[in-house]
């Protein structure tokens, strides 16, 4: 049989990118080939030599083969193939192969390659053969062909001379590698058979489930994409990926993520055209760093992470219907906000993995579980810390199932949702309560500034900005010089009292510090905050001593030419007759000096300004703090601050 030489028309360092595959990625590009060839038997198998080792690969399918006139096409050009996105093979199946590639990931797997072909001309099988070496990669050879009348079609590959063993092709990860990759190909088309060392590759045998959803569709700026997630589940095989597919769903890359979803394995496939667009540009490689795939990849893990926490609490229902019966489950009514339903799903989640891994939980007595059951809510209430705790040192659950449980309530959509959720609910509550102390008759005359409202509000200055941090609580000038210098300076000498302008000590109720995100650097901004009690209006008095401060700040030498913003506010009920002339319709600025600025403010502009900041959030959270219940948080938070401000019991139950 006479043989012509072909030269394969492509740089050597690209034909050395494209045979350095993995070896079970390459041996599915092979099985890719008799699947696009319409077969519907294929079969790889290992022979072995007398030292039992491994001598040749053999991939054979019985589909159309490939016609010798075609052959040299095939062969010779690196590029253009036959197999374009979307095409269909002769019997109508999808097409998964393009740009001829996949003959040559044989190279992946040994030195030398051949290709029995038989395929039908004229009523008759004609067969002939190619061979390739990789050492001479540049070089095709192909047989003339002769008729075999009865021989059947399809090709026979023979990789001899393998670079190693490769069981790993028959491994339990090797196997499941091809069950994914061929999962939904073998699902649309059940009559085909793909079997590698006598092991069917049958995703049926271990599909759990399918889920399919439908993402934003990919928007490139000139072209919109549609695309789709969907999910497998899996029996019996631990795995977790997420594979990037052209729109036909063949797996073109696999994305980089990890996820963490408890005990279920799966597979997740995002299908779209737009991988079929960088597989046309061959920048699939590059998908995970183009911005459009980038945000599709995001949605498809924040689908999976759902998904997964809704079968999970699906899982769980079975579990709380019990406690319910045994009246041991912690909630008495069902969620109402998002937030609690939330609270709830991840609750249970962790319970019933609690009740899951220790047999004792649910043999124990049913008080003992009411117990464990409430520690565990408090716990997910409060924080993943301290559940975290209740896991490895009360329940003594098993380390691998702690750090499953922790890597979960660390999920920012988890965790985090239900931390914020409690700051805001606590804040608008401490709003609610704080402005019935100010203002509300009785516990306004007992309130005392110093004592007693000073302390709380020392305990939350976020009420005058997020980015202020307490620096100074109820000290002297002189103490609000040093504090001053340990953040800036430590070549500033203090060996004086900063001086009142009076003359008399000067005492600062807070001083609120924050670094200032500039070009410079030690560039801070000072709040410094004078409260007075409810009863005491600002007026004459109140302002001749916060503008005191002020200006013992400018005239004192070692604060100038020193970068920092000062401002001075003096905060109480209302204001005198003085006080409304000098801020009149403003913001409550009375006074302002090159880096110092002066303000009075009513603890009503204050609670309005905080409520405006929480405003969204209390929407979304659909939360309204009731003034009783507000009034009981301050009591129960703040009680040795509180002693006989709330003395009046129906103070508590308005």
């Amino acid at each position: 049989m006479a043989t012509q030489q072909y030269d394969v028309e492509v740089q050597p360092d690209f034909l050395k990118k494209i045979t350095g595959a993995k070896p079970v990625q390459a041996l599915a590009e092979l099985i890719w080939n008799g699947l696009d060839a319409d077969a519907s038997d294929i079969g790889v198998f290992f022979n072995y030599n007398e030292l039992d080792t491994l001598s040749e690969v053999v991939i054979r399918d019985n589909g159309t083969g490939i016609a010798r006139d075609k052959a040299p096409e095939y062969f010779r050009r690196l590029g253009g193939s036959w197999k374009r996105p979307g095409a269909l093979s002769k019997k109508g199946r999808f097409l998964h192969g393009q740009e001829g590639r996949g003959r040559f990931k044989a190279f992946a797997v040994g030195d030398f390659a051949e290709w029995a072909v038989a395929y039908e001309k004229n009523g008759c099988s004609w067969v002939y053969t190619i061979k390739m070496s990789a050492s001479d990669i540049r070089h095709v050879s192909i047989s003339d062909e002769v008729k075999s009348p009865g021989a059947p079609y399809g090709v026979k590959l023979t990789i001899s001379e393998p670079h190693k063993d490769f069981t790993t092709f028959v491994s339990q990860a090797g196997l499941h590698s091809l069950t994914e990759i061929f999962a939904l190909y073998l699902a649309d088309y059940p009559d085909v058979h793909v079997a590698v060392g006598g092991h069917r590759i049958d995703p049926k045998a271990v599909i759990v489930s399918r889920k399919t959803f439908d993402l934003a569709d990919i928007n490139t700026g000139s072209t919109i994409h549609p695309a789709r997630l969907e999910i497998v589940e899996w029996r019996g095989i631990s795995n977790r990926a997420l594979f990037l597919c052209n729109e036909k769903r063949f797996p073109l890359a696999q994305a980089d993520r990890r996820f963490h979803v408890g005990d279920f394995q799966f597979t997740a496939y995002l299908e779209s055209s737009y991988l079929s667009a960088l597989q046309k540009d061959a920048t699939v490689e590059l998908a995970e760093m183009q911005p459009p795939m980038v945000a599709a990849i995001d949605d498809s893990v924040v689908a999976i992470k759902e998904y997964f926490r809704g079968r999970a609490a699906a899982t769980a229902r079975g579990y709380v219907e019990e406690w319910k019966a045994e009246q041991v489950y912690p909630f008495s009514e069902e969620p109402k906000t998002q937030v609690e339903q939330v609270e709830r799903q991840v609750f249970d989640i962790v319970a019933v993995n609690v009740a899951q891994h220790l047999p004792d939980f649910e043999k124990g007595q049913t008080q003992n579980k009411a117990f464990h059951l409430r520690m565990l809510r408090q716990a997910i209430e409060k924080s993943p810390e301290e559940l975290q705790l209740i896991l490895s040192e009360v329940l003594k659950l098993p380390k691998r199932k702690q750090e499953e449980l922790a890597d979960l309530l660390r999920d920012v959509s988890l965790s985090a949702i239900i931390s914020s959720a409690k700051i805001v609910a606590d804040r608008l509550r401490f709003l609610t309560g704080l402005e019935a102390i100010l203002f509300d008759a009785e516990p306004k005359k007992r309130l005392k500034e110093r004592s007693q409202l000073h302390r709380i509000i020392a305990q939350n200055t976020w009420l005058f900005g997020e980015e202020f941090s307490l620096s100074v609580d109820d000290q002297s000038l002189t103490e609000v010089l040093r504090k001053h210098k340990k953040i800036l300076c430590e070549g500033i000498v203090i060996d004086a009292p900063v001086k009142h302008i009076s003359q008399e000590r000067g005492i600062v109720d807070l001083m609120l510090s924050r670094a200032m995100r500039t070009h410079r650097a030690n560039s801070l901004s000072h709040l410094v905050v004078e409260l007075k009690a409810p009863t005491v209006k600002l007026d004459r008095n109140e302002i001749s001593q916060i503008e005191g401060y002020a200006a013992s700040v400018v005239a004192d030498e070692r604060f100038r030419n020193i970068d920092v913003q000062w401002q001075f506010w003096a905060i109480s009920d209302d204001l005198g007759a003085v006080g409304k002339f000098r801020v009149g319709k403003g913001d409550g600025q009375i006074m302002r000096h090159d880096n110092i600025a002066v303000y009075l403010k009513t603890w009503a502009q204050v609670i309005d300004e905080n409520r405006a900041r929480l405003q969204f959030f209390q929407e979304k959270l659909e939360y309204q703090a009731d003034k009783g219940a507000s009034l009981k948080f301050l009591q129960e938070r703040y009680a040795k601050y509180l002693e006989g401000v709330l003395d009046d019991s129906a103070a508590l139950e308005q």
